[in-house]
């Protein structure tokens, strides 16, 4: 089932107890409103289906696997609630991550900038690509990961995620990442990677629903306050966005881009 969203889509694949949720987008993977949203409604769809044994979140091509927030759309955003409401997209992909009872597999084959990051923090177990390399860039934009920052700081702790959103044009390699917990594993080429997530995922099938789903509830127990907190986040992002310095950085980034 494809589902076509202008210049891009979201693509989910169950296949023998193992659902796939492919994204994506021209603008390397990058995460519009509709993009989010079919995202997260999939995500949750695959939680209750019982078919479902194991998830495998992945984007196409070999690119970038995920750079972060729609530039477009951030630009075209006017006021604070317009803002929050874009912002609250990514926080409802990461609760829908969070609470899915399914374990989830992110397949990282590319660089990850801002929400990218987020995506990889909020899986259960990520395996990348060498060359992942990873970016939070929204402070050198004027507003800050808030939203995606729980889910990084929970996986890599809060002195690793300071590097990442203080030093916010810096990319940190994929070992990095991999030495600090974002990546559970670091491959050489695209087939190795492959074959791990396929055997991880072969595994999992056979495992017991059961057991996950309590395994799930034991790996995010301290995130419960989540469904508050990330939409006062994506407040904050969307208040500090149409700032006249996100908006004067904004426009220094097109002015590069064309």
């Amino acid at each position: 089932m494809i589902h076509q969203i202008k210049e891009g889509y979201v693509k989910v694949e169950p296949k023998h107890g193992i659902t796939t949720i492919e994204f994506f987008h021209p603008q390397g993977n990058a995460l519009p409103a509709a993009i989010l949203a079919d995202l997260a409604q999939e995500i949750h769809s695959a939680g209750l289906d019982t078919e479902t044994k194991v998830i495998v979140l992945r984007s196409a091509g070999e690119g970038a696997f995920c750079a972060g927030a729609s530039f477009n759309e951030i630009k075209a955003v006017t006021t604070p609630e317009e803002g929050r409401v874009f912002f609250s997209g990514f926080a409802n992909v990461i609760n829908a991550m969070r609470k899915c009872p399914k374990l989830i597999i992110a397949r990282i084959h590319g660089k990850c900038v801002g929400g990218g990051v987020g995506l990889a923090a909020a899986a259960d177990y990520a395996i990348a690509l060498e060359g992942a390399d990873v970016k939070l860039s929204e402070l050198s934009i004027g507003f800050g990961p808030f939203v995606v920052g729980p889910a990084i700081e929970k996986r890599i702790g809060l002195a690793a995620f300071s590097q990442l959103a203080i030093d916010a044009a810096m990319w940190r390699p994929a070992e990095w990442a991999r030495r600090k917990g974002l990546y559970a594993e670091l491959h050489s080429n695209l087939e190795n990677m492959d074959e791990s997530i396929q055997r991880l995922a072969n595994e999992l099938m056979h495992a017991n629903p059961e057991a996950m789903a309590e395994m799930k509830k034991i790996l995010w127990r301290d995130a419960d306050d989540w469904d508050t907190l990330l939409p006062e986040r994506a407040a904050i992002s969307g208040r500090l966005v149409v700032s006249s310095y996100a908006k004067a950085a904004l426009e220094k980034i097109k002015s590069k881009l064309h």
